[in-house]
Order: structure tokens, then C-alpha cells, then sequence
């Protein structure tokens, strides 16, 4: 019997700020946007580790490729991986380079053998999970409220390098390229409602559409009117 292609689901997690998704693919190529988030994800057996993108990714996968996965909310993932997030930016690696190979097949295998292999994979995820120190909610709470990063660094006591340096371990990059895709994801999210580009970008925090338009073309590779088309 064939498999049926199933589309993208996704539903929150055990996991604080973690959503856990499904997909069955058509084999057609997808594009990934940045987000500040990483991903666990399980393919066909394969256990692979989605690290946070600085640009969008483009993929591709074989028709009816079976994905169960986990994405972390911003800067919680290297607390469970074990590693910091800028050493797989821009990266997609195999949880046995992170990992050790024994622990990370044994981990697929019992993934493999489940009959609902995401709630599978959520289980053991949040077996393993620790909350992320302070600093990561604080600086995402600045970040969305549009806190310049001396003010940011200098309510947790840090010097704009230091929090620069913890940034990068928690999110793979440092709080203005944090400010930069979370704002492209709030502004698409905004204008999937119908708002005008214009209106998306004044409210948004864009100097302008045309402002609005250049970033997201520089992260995402294309501009707005064609993600949203």
C-alpha cells in the first residue's frame, strides 16, 4: 500500500515554548525561513539537528520522506544538544556528530519502533530537558520590546560583548540579528492577515516598506509578495 502525503501539522510541546510538527513530503523543494529557532528532527530513522539560519534554507527530499520533529523555542536547544548554538549555524548535523553514535541510535531506535514517533521523540526530549538559564528569556523580552543592546546588556550586568558572547551560545547569533528575524517573522505572520505591506512595516518597526522589503529579500531570498504568494 502507498503512503499518503500528508501535510505539515504542528502542535505545542511537553517542552516549555516547543512545538512539535509532522510531515510526509511530495518530494518538491521547500523553503525554510530563519527564525531564531532550532530543530530535532527525525527522518526515515535518521535523527538530524536543524541549527538556527542566518538565511533561509532550501531543501529538497525524496516523495513520501516521513518527518517527525521538535523545534526548540529561541535558545533552548543547546541546554538539551549539549553544545552551543553558534557551532551548527547554518548547519543541518546528524545528532551522532553531537552526540555520542550509541546514544543517538539508541535514541532513533526507539523512535523507529513507535507507532507515533513525534509524541515518541517529545517524550524523550522532555526527559532530558532543562530550563535555559535567565538570560535567555530576558534578552528575547528586550528583543521583541525593541531594547537597544547597551540598555540590554546593562540590566543583566553584562559588557555589550559579553552578552554578545552568550547570545551566540544561546541563539547562534548576537541580539541585532535575533531583532532581525524575529521582526521578518512577526511581520509576515502580520501581513498572512491581510494588512498591507506599507502597514505591515510602519507597525512592525520598518523605517519603511521599502526597508521592510530588503530585509526580508536579505533573509529569506525572496521578497514579501512572493513568500506570500
Amino acid at each position: 500500500m502507498s503512503q499518503v502525503v500528508q501535510p505539515y501539522r504542528e502542535r505545542a510541546a511537553r517542552v516549555p515554548g516547543a512545538v512539535v510538527w509532522t510531515r510526509t513530503t511530495d518530494g518538491g523543494p521547500h523553503r525554510i525561513l530563519p527564525d531564531g529557532c532550532m530543530d530535532l528532527l527525525w527522518i526515515e530513522g535518521k535523527l538530524v539537528v536543524a541549527g538556527p539560519d542566518t538565511r533561509a534554507y532550501l531543501g529538497t527530499s525524496e516523495p513520501r520522506t516521513r518527518y517527525a520533529a521538535i523545534r526548540f523555542a529561541p535558545g533552548t536547544a543547546p541546554g538539551f544538544l549539549g553544545v552551543p548554538a553558534k557551532e551548527i549555524l547554518d548547519r543541518r548535523v546528524a545528532l551522532s556528530d553531537l552526540w555520542s553514535p550509541g546514544r543517538s541510535r539508541r535514541l532513533a531506535d526507539r523512535i523507529g519502533r513507535s507507532p507515533d514517533p513525534a509524541t515518541t521523540l517529545e517524550d524523550a526530549v522532555a526527559d532530558l530537558f532543562h530550563e535555559p538559564d535567565c538570560l535567555v528569556s530576558h534578552v528575547l523580552r528586550g528583543v521583541r520590546r525593541g531594547v537597544a543592546v547597551p540598555a540590554l546588556a546593562g540590566d543583566v550586568g553584562l559588557s555589550e560583548r559579553q552578552l554578545h558572547r552568550r547570545c551566540l551560545d544561546a541563539f547562534g547569533y548576537g541580539p541585532k540579528m535575533l531583532d532581525r528575524v524575529l521582526r521578518m517573522n512577526l511581520a509576515l505572520d502580520r501581513a498572512r492577515t491581510g494588512l498591507s505591506l506599507a502597514e505591515v512595516a510602519a507597525r512592525t518597526g520598518y523605517a519603511d516598506q521599502a526597508h521592510f522589503t530588503r530585509d526580508v529579500k536579505a533573509l529569506a531570498g525572496v521578497p514579501p509578495r512572493t513568500l506570500l504568494a
